[in-house]
């Protein structure tokens, strides 16, 4: 059995990252079992590097290992690829063709992202793996095959469960052990080992001199989140390589080749729940606003038209001021609030009520008094003492019922 170092040594993996190492060490410990085992890991993460790690560690090293990516065969052919077909079971089919499962007979087939499969085809799946044996397409003869079944996917199964687009029977027969692997960004210490091995390559294959990035690059590299992982960090390494006159890269060049796609891409140094940013409460938070600015615009017009009426000026300094703060600036108060108080949407709330309440108390004795003395100098004429005070008919007499003049 070999050691993790050789291993890494042979199939040339580069990293010292403690969780990377512990997948190898698992890799190797069920290799000479006959145990199936499922590989976990977001897309790049190199998966495929662990199935052949088992498959040189077991018995069945000298047999077939074949791979299959589940998710590039279509589904009307996929029963056909992995268990065959025989002559005449589809239009097409001029000859019996042996499927995956049969050639490897004896040995390993990996299936990559086997989360795609179609249900059909994870019947037949589970069926090999419970009893070994499977029916070709088009046949009824009943076949037998002895392979060690490694899967991979980058789905989260138990979502997929949950969605009815996985058997869960078939999900617990697949990870009797389950191997993860770490994304990059979780691999800080491996990332500029990674690049500089990629340069190193891909400077041989083009026959040119090694980048090398400025010290300022390196920083950018490490704080970059690597959303494509390894596989994006090899591409981005040969475009460089290809593309740039000048082998050295700074920060700046090297951010041109990243995709900023989302504002996830590079850490952030404060995170925000959805409850910071105004959550559930956002809709509640805008009639709240509606409500308080309609309250400010009754309460100062009001105040025209008893200022107007009694020949008085209209102090602005008393106005209420409601500023809709999901519309402004979040530094904006809700209200005019005391010194030093924090605004609080609760405590607002109750706050302009306060206000309100006061301001309703003098308007409302100013206003039964106006109206008052406005329909003893009209005679109790309503239409007149509607002009009078700047108002349609229709509201006086509204508010001559209201306070029962």
């Amino acid at each position: 059995m070999d050691s993790v170092n050789q291993i890494k040594q042979r199939f040339e993996i580069i990293g010292t990252n403690r969780k990377l190492e512990m997948a190898i060490e698992k890799a190797i410990r069920v290799g000479p079992t006959d145990i199936s085992v499922l590989i976990t890991g977001e897309s790049g993460v190199g998966k495929e590097a662990m199935p052949k790690i088992i498959h040189s560690q077991s018995h069945r090293k000298h047999n077939k290992y074949i791979a299959v990516n589940c998710g590039a065969i279509p589904e009307g052919t996929i029963d056909s690829e992995l268990f065959g077909h025989e002559k005449g079971a589809f239009t097409g089919a001029t000859q019996t063709r042996q499927g995956y499962f049969e050639v490897a007979d004896g040995g390993t087939i990996f299936l990559d992202e086997v989360g795609e499969l179609p249900l059909p085809t994870q019947v037949r799946l589970l069926r090999v793996l419970e009893t070994g044996e499977f029916l070709k397409v088009g046949s009824s003869k009943v076949q037998k095959t002895n392979v060690r079944i490694i899967a991979a996917t980058n789905v989260k199964m138990q979502e997929a469960i949950q969605k009815g687009q996985f058997r869960e029977d078939l999900f617990y027969r697949l990870s009797t052990v389950e191997i993860e692997l770490p994304p990059l960004r979780d691999r800080k210490e491996d990332i500029h080992l990674l690049f500089r091995k990629f340069a190193v390559d891909f400077s041989r294959k083009y026959n040119m001199p090694t980048i090398r990035l400025e010290d300022d690059a390196i920083q950018l590299l490490e704080k970059y989140r690597w959303p494509g992982n390894i596989r994006q960090l090899r591409n981005t390494a040969e475009q460089l390589s290809v593309l740039e006159t000048e082998r050295s890269i700074s920060a700046l060049t090297f951010n041109q080749y990243l995709p900023h796609l989302s504002g996830d891409n590079f850490p952030a140094l404060v995170g925000k729940s959805k409850q910071d940013d105004g959550g559930d409460f956002s809709s509640e938070r805008e009639i709240l606003y509606k409500i308080l600015f309609d309250m400010r615009a009754d309460i100062n017009e009001l105040k025209k038209i008893t200022a107007n009426l009694s020949g008085g000026v209209v102090d602005r300094t008393e106005e209420v001021d409601v500023e809709p703060r999901g519309l402004a600036n979040e530094n904006t108060a809700i209200l005019s609030l005391p010194e030093n108080r924090k605004p609080n949407l609760v405590d607002d709330y109750d706050f302009a009520e306060e206000i309100q309440e006061e301001e309703t108390l003098s308007l409302h004795e100013k206003e039964i008094e106006l109206i008052k003395k406005s329909l003893e100098r009209n005679s109790g004429r309503r239409k007149a003492a509607a002009e009078e005070l700047g108002i349609s008919e229709r509201t006086l007499y509204r508010k001559i019922k209201q306070y029962d003049l």
